[in-house]
């Protein structure tokens, strides 16, 4: 089984899933203390499943967690129905008041500008990191714009999501759980000034429609609008961060591919599809069994955790016709990158804009775009990602 700590598996996970899916579809991992399925069958199956749910646990001690517990216990991604069902009629009906179609054209000017910083960079320096100046910065001003934030406070939101998304990890030492901790009470604090802002002066951002969505005479709690708000930045930061870097590290490995789209950005839709699938940004999804069921032929009682390796689901040959080649065409692509069944992401819409955004300024841009040198790994498993991607090339277009 894998060490999910180890380095040579950090750097290419892909060959030991292609060996576990080999052996079968669900193993059990000792050292996570789960079962893990790595078939494209046995992940739709565990994110399907409604036997097999999201089952929020405070983390413990209660006391020193009061924070982050508070984002989860009120979050659409740990609940399930009926609670789940009530906060995802709340929260598609305010998403369904047109943020999407409203942010897009402001979404791609953000991106062209910030791949001609990009550019700037690397004339003046020879070289620049396209996570810090491209990857990073986008989705940020998206969920800020999106959340109504104002512009003064938006270098807040990186390192608060930063910080959080760590406890998603296993092992963690004492520092990184207590930053956790110390990150989700600021933001706590400061969208719950936000949001009673945003009641007395609604504007046309998101926030300002959480806080007046109504069902008859539901509506969301503080709480619950403070953790949604939160999961957006969280969800919508960290995976569109990581698919722009990883799958920006793809299309350069892979320079056909690269070419094949600076020639033919009509592929655009398709590719940012390919780039979620091949280097999955979120590699694990966990689930617990409510009710005795089973997975593939693996059994779970109530209680037992199950996670779908969603980076194994992505190369499964039974289903992606040679899954190890990136094909920026590729269609169909039934990648589970968003999820599924009533866990599927709610922000998916936006997240494919702000891909699409990013590669269609950098192949437009930067046509000649190519590697510095080799990337810097972050160390952790389930969110995978890139410390830095060094990127150089020639002056860009007019």
């Amino acid at each position: 089984m894998f060490d999910p700590q180890d380095a040579a598996f950090l750097a290419d996970p892909y060959p030991v899933f292609d060996s576990l899916r080999a052996d079968g579809e669900v193993h059990r991992h000792d050292g996570l203390g789960l079962a893990v399925a790595v078939s494209h069958a046995a992940c739709s199956a565990v994110l399907r499943d409604r036997s097999a749910g999201r089952l929020w646990t405070d983390r413990t001690p209660v006391e020193s967690f009061a924070a982050f517990n508070l984002l989860h216990r009120n979050s659409l991604l740990e609940s399930e129905p009926p609670r789940h069902t009530r906060l995802r009629r709340l929260i598609s009906t305010a998403f369904a008041r047109g943020h999407t179609t409203r942010l897009s054209p402001w979404v791609e000017s953000v991106a062209s500008s910030l791949v001609s910083s990009l550019a700037a960079a690397i004339a003046a320096d020879g070289s620049a990191d396209l996570l810090s100046h491209v990857a990073a910065p986008l989705p940020v001003e998206v969920i800020a714009e999106l959340l109504g934030v104002p512009a003064a406070d938006r270098h807040r939101l990186q390192p608060w999501s930063n910080a959080i998304v760590k406890m998603y990890e296993y092992d963690l030492a004492p520092a990184p759980t207590e930053a956790a901790e110390s990150a989700a009470a600021s933001f706590v604090d400061y969208l719950r000034s936000l949001a009673a802002a945003r009641a007395t002066a609604p504007g046309d951002d998101l926030v300002s429609d959480l806080v007046s969505v109504r069902d008859g005479s539901d509506r969301l709690t503080d709480d619950e609008l403070v953790g949604t708000a939160v999961l957006l930045l969280m969800a919508g930061h960290e995976a569109t961060v990581n698919v722009i870097g990883n799958g920006v590290l793809a299309l350069l490995r892979h320079r056909s591919e690269w070419d094949r789209l600076v020639a033919s950005p009509d592929l655009l839709p398709t590719a940012v599809e390919e780039l979620i699938r091949f280097d999955a940004p979120l590699q694990l999804f966990e689930r617990t069994a409510t009710a005795p069921t089973t997975i593939a032929g693996y059994s779970l009682e109530p209680g037992d955790r199950i996670a779908a390796l969603l980076g194994a689901a992505a190369r499964d040959p039974l289903v992606f016709d040679r899954p190890d080649v990136l094909d920026v065409g590729r269609s169909p692509n039934p990648h589970l990158g968003f999820g599924a069944g009533i866990h599927y992401c709610v922000g998916a819409p936006l997240a494919r804009v702000e891909v699409a955004a990013a590669l269609s300024a950098l192949v437009r841009l930067l046509p000649g775009l190519r590697l510095a040198e080799e990337p810097v790994r972050r160390g952790e498993f389930v969110i995978r990602g890139l410390r830095t991607l060094l990127v150089t090339g020639p002056p860009p277009r007019d």
